[in-house]
């Protein structure tokens, strides 16, 4: 029997070995994944093992709260570590170092500033510094853009924010009273570039849009809107207009001066883009060019048909044209059409043009 015990004990110690050497790293590499290729034989046999008795650490969520963090350029893995554990997003610096080490992701920790949620592991977190997306996005809104095409803009912008939830959000005065007479959002979501929280959601971002709105309207400017009779929904409804009739900003006053002109006058505004408006749908939300059967279509917002306003905004105005709206040319213009020379200016008159208004340029021009 005693001859037998030290062919036990080497059995033992031949399987501690096995374990030691084969076991636990395929272990190991089952859980965590394969080693780094830079790990020669024995630091991958001592990576495992450490891996395997930090096991408990690495998967245990950290119970600390949403945080922000900055990693600085050129920090080390360990100073980053030790950092990490001081404010308490991981449970444990060594092990954060030896999870790095063994997978390799040492060498790809990305600076930047991150926004880490509550109650993550060791893993969560050093898979989340690999990829450093901002936690900020720039989110712009064109001039002249309906509330659809701000809409269909949202999917690839960063924003939380879904598509169907805007409109629902954008169509919801009761959020906005100052907005008196609107029914919709429409004309009052800003034009500009904003720099919004990926969590941004509908509400949010309508509110930012309408906000800055409210932040342009200065009292210089609803002076020059009283100042033309006009009430600021008025004022909105002519400058989205003015908007989609202009393509350069420097002729929005004379423009502005035509519309104010008819209006005073009792004749229709006959504008294309109101009809565009009203006969728009999905993917082709300003069709061009119009029809004469088009210009017949019977809609509130066909200025061909209805003498006056239509009842809201057909756009998002910039500020130049509101501003033109408020500070309109004095002319005794009625009429105004595209020069066609491709420079996007157009001929202006006191007098009925010959042709009628509906014409349009050539395609191409």
């Amino acid at each position: 029997m005693r001859r037998l015990i030290p062919i036990l004990l080497a059995l033992i110690f031949l399987c501690a070995i096995i374990s030691v050497f084969v076991l636990i790293p395929i272990q190991v590499e089952r859980n965590y994944g394969p080693p780094s290729p830079r790990l020669s034989l024995g630091q991958r046999y001592q990576f495992a093992l450490r891996l395997f008795w930090h096991d408990g650490l690495l998967t245990a969520p950290s119970n600390s709260p949403d945080q922000f963090f900055t990693v600085d350029a050129g920090e080390s893995p360990i100073a980053i570590a030790q950092r990490l554990q001081s404010a308490g997003i991981i449970l444990d610096a060594r092990a954060f170092l030896d999870y790095l080490i063994y997978t390799g992701l040492d060498t790809s920790l990305q600076a930047g500033d991150y926004r880490f949620d509550a109650n993550l592991s060791i893993i969560d977190v050093a898979r989340a510094m690999q990829d450093i997306t901002p936690l900020d996005v720039t989110f712009i809104v064109l001039p002249g853009w309906r509330m659809e095409e701000i809409a269909a803009s949202l999917p690839t912008s960063g924003l939380d924010a879904a598509p169907e939830a805007f409109l629902t959000a954008a169509r919801d005065l009761l959020a906005f009273p100052f907005l008196d007479g609107a029914s919709t959002g429409e004309g009052f979501l800003f034009p500009d570039a904003y720099i919004l929280p990926r969590a941004t959601d509908a509400d949010a971002l309508v509110a930012a849009l309408v906000r800055n709105f409210a932040n342009h309207l200065t009292p210089d400017l609803e002076t020059g809107f009283s100042n033309q009779g006009l009430t600021v929904h008025q004022a909105v409804i002519l400058a989205s207009i003015i908007e989609r009739e202009s393509v350069i900003h420097d002729e929005m006053p004379l423009i502005a001066s035509v519309f104010l002109n008819r209006l005073r006058s009792g004749w229709k505004l006959d504008s294309d883009p109101t009809v565009q408006y009203a006969l728009g749908t999905e993917g082709n939300w300003w069709p061009n060019p119009l029809s004469a059967f088009d210009l017949q279509f019977d809609s509130p917002y066909n200025t061909y048909l209805y003498t006056g306003l239509p009842p809201a905004p057909i756009c998002n105005p910039s500020m130049d044209a509101l501003r033109a709206v408020a500070q309109p040319a004095v002319s005794d213009y009625y009429f105004f059409r595209a020069k066609c020379d491709g420079s996007g200016l157009h001929n202006f008159s006191s007098v009925r043009k010959l042709g009628g208004e509906a014409e349009v340029c050539p395609p191409g021009i």
